[in-house]
């Protein structure tokens, strides 16, 4: 089938007239896994702050690259009567040679991968997202895709999995539930503000998986300045005394910290934050702006401040709750919202720019503190009017 050929084909329910169905592949599943708050959503439902919203779809298929010693996943699929499959290509086609699902929802997030040098995970996100795509191709046509996290630990391969999307036009979705959960206060920048600095705290986690959390978290506040997004010029981590050094010099605003941290709900220490280990990202975008990303291992909330042209620090909790794992509700919501009307809430460039800042990060840090320039993350979009979260205070 020739390229034009397939961009004329719609991607339309598989189950025409019915109840639209989705594939979902998952590293590993077991109790408290990202595959457990998301798979296991679309199975029983999820609420967000006091309304129950039922499974949107059906659970088509389930495929698992390891089988976790506690897993959950099979016994899930057989109280749903959801197949597991022994391959990516089975669990979208159901049996019939070619795409036969609306949705694929991609969880890599768990499971024995190694890391490398650099503290990166190297979860094979990429890998699986090919065979996603060589389905679309066998099959002359597409559906939405959702990618847990960020796209890749590898500039190189998040870039690509958005340019299949684009080349073979299907909605793609990414990224972290803290952007989107619950704030306390409901904090929202308004589109345009003029920002003058702008830091997101979060815990000691400083693995590519954790920072990568702050960080997103941090986009999804600073896309919304005057004059949208540009992209990110260089990247930078430092630890330990270096942190504060680079406070003095004026390179992240310490204010915003004392702003951030009032906004704590669990506050589990006294110590002051110089006391604590400290790992700090420095990020500038092409437009000049200055944003940081601060992991404090005495920290186990997410927190954000923003400083506003001319007034004093914003500050807002992007609140988790432990007891439940809600903050995913909202994302699956997202999700839900992308297989429906064909739009993500937000665009998948917001997490594109992020998986690229924070493998210059990490890099920097392998580097010990270097200053890395960044012309390839020049990734230019436009933040929604309104930032998608979730509603209410949250449980």
């Amino acid at each position: 089938m020739r390229r034009r050929d397939f961009l004329a084909v719609p991607a339309v329910a598989a189950a025409q007239g019915g109840r639209k169905r989705i594939a979902c592949l998952s590293s590993t599943y077991h109790v408290r896994s990202h595959s457990d708050n998301f798979i296991t959503r679309f199975l029983e439902g999820y609420w967000i702050h006091e309304q129950y919203h039922a499974p949107p779809f059906e659970v088509a298929s389930l495929w698992m690259d390891q089988l976790h010693p506690a897993d959950i996943g099979r016994r899930l699929a057989q109280a749903y009567r959801v197949p597991v499959t022994k391959t990516i290509a089975e669990a979208l086609t159901l049996g019939t040679g070619k795409l036969a699902v609306d949705g694929v929802i991609l969880i890599c997030e768990h499971g024995n991968y190694p890391h490398n040098e650099k503290q990166q995970h190297l979860y094979p996100r990429y890998e699986f997202f090919e065979q996603v795509v060589r389905v679309f191709r066998e099959s002359g046509r597409s559906c939405p895709v959702f990618v847990d996290k960020h796209l890749s630990y590898e500039w190189r391969k998040a870039k690509q999995m958005c340019d299949w999307a684009r080349e073979l036009k299907f909605p793609l979705m990414a990224g972290s539930s803290v952007p989107v959960t619950f704030r306390r206060p409901e904090y929202d920048p308004p589109l345009g503000m003029e920002m003058e600095s702008a830091l997101s705290v979060g815990g000691g986690w400083v693995a590519d998986g954790g920072i990568f959390h702050i960080l997103e978290t941090l986009q999804a506040f600073v896309e919304r300045r005057k004059g949208g997004e540009k992209g990110v010029r260089s990247a930078r981590l430092l630890k330990g005394g270096e942190v504060w050094e680079a406070a003095r010099k004026g390179l992240w605003n310490r204010e915003l910290l004392d702003a951030a941290l009032a906004r704590r709900q669990r506050a589990r220490s006294d110590k002051r934050p110089e006391e604590m280990q400290a790992v700090l990202g420095l990020v500038e975008y092409h437009d000049g702006f200055r944003g940081a990303v601060l992991a404090l291992n005495e920290v186990n909330e997410y927190l954000v401040a923003v400083k506003p042209k001319g007034r004093g620090a914003e500050a807002t909790l992007c609140y988790i709750p432990i007891e439940n794992s809600n903050n995913f509700s909202m994302l699956v919501h997202g999700i839900r919202q992308m297989i429906e009307t064909g739009r993500p809430p937000y665009g998948v460039e917001r997490t594109l720019l992020v998986s690229g800042a924070l493998e210059a990060l990490m890099e920097s840090g392998y580097q010990r503190g270097k200053s890395l320039e960044t012309p390839h993350l020049k990734v230019g979009y436009k933040a929604p009017a309104k930032s998608w979260y979730a509603p209410g205070v949250g449980s």
